[in-house]
């Protein structure tokens, strides 16, 4: 036999070639095609896994990915834009810190910033080792045996006197003036819950209370504070007691006497919770105060033996 030379091989090599070729391209591109796609995702892979990730965010394409490598008419990205997102790596990707909600709630459409409330008194004003005595719902039958107690420990109290209860017995206001006591407004008629009135019938409520206190405690009679029923402060009833000169008196210490709990209850009530420069809430009226007044004779010698002195509530 005759052994083909080599450039017959050679020859042969390239005629086969050529009759093999349309067969290749047709099913599966050439292998230069192949590749240099395997090539690229190769080097996408390897792209991928060296590139280090921001915590949070997720793995994006980039020059080096398929997509971007060989674009498509439909996902080739605009000029200048960065590369699309792979399909396969959306499923498996972490979400981005854009698709993180915000921790910041939107304010609601039409919703308003309520007005700020005035600063609530609930201590004395000079602070320290002083008590500030204060007794609602007054005057009434109790009024004159808590005044006598106050006198016997020369102490001073406040006295959140009610309009209606002041007409019924204006004598008593004088009383607590001449003995160096003070006077707060507590509405005409002890309305609960204030802040259900109009406004209207709110300043009406604070205001005809302080004229009445006024009127009977005679002429130079000052009103320093309001409180309101219930401890039922706004920023608006608050605001209509500060435009008629007059402080927001709350309290720090409450014993709960108005529901006549018993005497060693009340009287617990303040000396567990009483603390330098307290507020005490007390009653004069409203009902039968006997339990409160039994109370306050066992307090007054008490607070003495504890060091108090008797102050009243801060102004501002």
């Amino acid at each position: 036999m005759r052994i083909p030379s080599p450039r017959a091989r050679r020859t042969v090599g390239l005629g086969l070639a050529a009759l093999l070729a349309p067969a290749v391209i047709a099913g599966c591109g050439s292998a230069e095609d192949l590749h240099r796609a395997t090539t690229s995702m190769e080097g996408a892979r390897t792209t991928a896994a060296a590139a280090p990730l921001r915590e949070g965010t997720a793995a994006t394409g980039t020059s080096a990915s398929p997509s971007a490598a060989v674009p498509s008419p439909r996902t080739a990205p605009p000029s200048g834009g960065p590369a699309p997102r792979p399909a396969t790596a959306t499923a498996s990707a972490a979400p981005t810190a854009a698709a993180t909600p915000t921790a910041t709630p939107t304010p609601t459409a039409g919703a308003s910033t309520p007005p700020k409330q005035n600063q609530i008194i609930r201590t004395t004003a000079g602070g320290g080792r002083t008590v500030a005595l204060t007794f609602d719902d007054g005057p009434g039958p109790a009024t004159r045996p808590i005044l006598d107690l106050l006198a016997q420990y020369h102490a001073h109290a406040t006295f959140c006197q009610v309009g209606d209860e002041v007409r019924r017995d204006p004598g008593a206001v004088r009383r607590i003036l001449a003995e160096g006591h003070r006077l707060c407004d507590h509405t005409v008629d002890h309305p609960q819950p204030l802040h259900a009135l109009s406004h209207d019938r709110q300043v009406h409520e604070i205001a005809d209370a302080e004229d009445t206190i006024v009127r009977a405690g005679g002429p130079g009679t000052r009103v320093a504070w309001f409180r309101a029923p219930g401890g039922d402060f706004t920023a608006e009833n608050e605001q209509i007691a500060a435009d008629h000169g007059m402080a927001s008196l709350g309290w720090s210490v409450d014993p709960r006497d108005w529901a006549r709990p018993g005497t060693p209850a009340i009287v617990a009530g303040v000396e567990h919770h009483l603390r330098p420069g307290g507020v005490v809430l007390l009653h004069d009226g409203g009902g039968d105060r006997s339990q409160t007044v039994a109370a306050l004779r066992e307090l007054l010698p008490w607070l003495t033996a504890q060091g108090y002195t008797f102050a009243f509530p801060a102004e501002h």
